[in-house]
């Protein structure tokens, strides 16, 4: 038997409809705030990430899918949304009538890591990207949004982060600063981090080794050394976020791990998910976008790790698998045409209805309906049928109730809408 690939997974029942479910609330939110969905490729030559993400970053050295086509191309599995969502907005130059635009994007990603609990090599983001706006105001409701569908999802135990990472002005003279005395800890580092430290030394600071945490505990901050311009882009986040009671934390060794970043960083974290806790997590990148050829337009954004996301909710409350809101049993030739034919109907109108056309005993398919979890049950015999009814069993109450055959739709419609109003 052919066996999955290590490092993915398949997406079965019921988790499947938790993730159609998680879609549709982050649907709904985002383009209440104005967003609208854009779908890219998962393919992308290699030289977008190199020069988007960072050369010097694990995912780039190490973690990527790339590989060489027939024409010579170095092409690459996209191991993250944000360069491809800014290599589209240039391409189609959508900032040329309308700067603004406010994107988002829901797939698969793929990286080459280690698997793990939690990470897969093939792995899922929602991604959602603003960009023609540098204002504050702007990071501040992005934070907001973020946690707003966590509170949807009936999410708890998330805590806010955040952080700034200055500008081209004020962080070079801080990055010399840091490289000075990570140059004096140096026999404290572990192998990735002595690799990081000349090109990437603010990744030092996010390195998960209790030895390299330990020596920078000292480190110079990057939040004392913001230029006058970052420092009041911080504050004024700071106050929104305080404004709308939104419970954060300022983390000063949040830097995140791609190299595009500048000013606000954040990341929703949770103490559910052992030392991976970041659900979700971004920040501004102004320059990015000219960086990769197109216009100087801000920018900001964020991804949330669906794949996390799932085990959070999954551990607070195990998805179910859903049921059919009917179940026909039909007991001869005639009541399984008259099944199929209500199935049809039900459907169009948006009501899952099921059926069995095995011809087994009415014991058995009670089982069936049973397993199925079916609310309401139909029975319907060839000479009930003949006689214009069929049996209606409500599977919570046990009640049995003849109903007339020329009304059997809207009864159930009626009986399906209570229910769902009791619940």
């Amino acid at each position: 038997m052919i066996q999955l690939i290590r490092g993915f997974k398949d997406i079965l029942q019921p988790e499947a409809s938790l993730w159609q479910h998680i879609e549709n609330e982050a649907r709904r939110l985002f383009e209440s705030h104005g967003y609208r969905e854009i779908r890219l490729p998962i393919l992308e030559k290699t030289e977008l990430f190199a020069r988007s993400i960072g050369e010097t970053t694990d995912i780039v050295e190490k973690e990527m899918y790339t590989f060489e086509d027939r024409s010579g191309d170095h092409l690459t599995l996209r191991p993250e949304a944000t360069a491809s969502v800014v290599r589209a907005y240039i391409q189609h130059k959508l900032s040329g009538t309308e700067p603004i635009r406010k994107l988002y994007t829901i797939g698969p990603m793929f990286r080459r890591e280690r698997p793990q609990k939690g990470r897969y090599r093939q792995f899922y983001q929602i991604d959602a990207e603003v960009f023609g706006i540098s204002s504050p105001y702007a990071d501040a409701q992005m934070i907001l949004m973020l946690a707003k569908l966590m509170e949807r999802l009936g999410v708890t135990g998330i805590s806010a982060h955040i952080n700034s990472l200055g500008c081209p002005e004020c962080r070079p003279p801080y990055r010399e600063n840091l490289k000075a005395f990570i140059q004096q800890h140096t026999e404290e580092l572990c192998e990735d981090c002595l690799r990081r430290k000349d090109k990437n030394p603010l990744r030092v600071l996010d390195c998960k080794n209790e030895s390299c945490r330990k020596a920078m505990t000292e480190a110079p901050e990057l939040l004392d050394q913001l230029c006058t311009p970052c420092a009041d882009h911080f504050a004024l986040v700071r106050r929104e976020l305080d404004r709308r009671d939104l419970d954060y934390k300022i983390n000063k060794r949040l830097v995140r791990g791609l190299d595009y970043y500048t000013r606000t960083a954040f990341e929703l974290q949770t103490d559910m998910l052992g030392a991976q806790s970041a659900v979700a997590g971004g920040g501004r990148y102004d320059g990015l976008v000219k960086t990769l050829g197109g216009p100087d337009i801000p920018a900001i954004g964020f991804a949330i790790g669906f794949d996390r996301l799932v085990e959070v909710i999954t551990q607070a409350k195990p998805p179910e698998t859903p049921a059919p809101s009917v179940f026909f049993i039909p007991m001869g030739e005639i009541a399984m045409e008259k099944a199929f034919d209500f199935c049809l109907q039900l459907a169009e109108k948006n009501i899952e209805a099921d059926t069995d056309y095995s011809g087994r005993s009415l014991k058995a398919l009670m089982k069936r309906a049973d397993r199925l979890a079916a609310p309401l049950v139909v029975i319907m015999g060839d000479n009930e049928l003949k006689a214009g009814e069929v049996s209606l069993k409500n599977m919570t109450t046990g009640e049995q109730r003849p109903v007339p055959l020329d009304s059997l739709v809207e009864i159930l419609s009626l009986e399906i809408s209570a229910q769902a109003q009791a619940e």
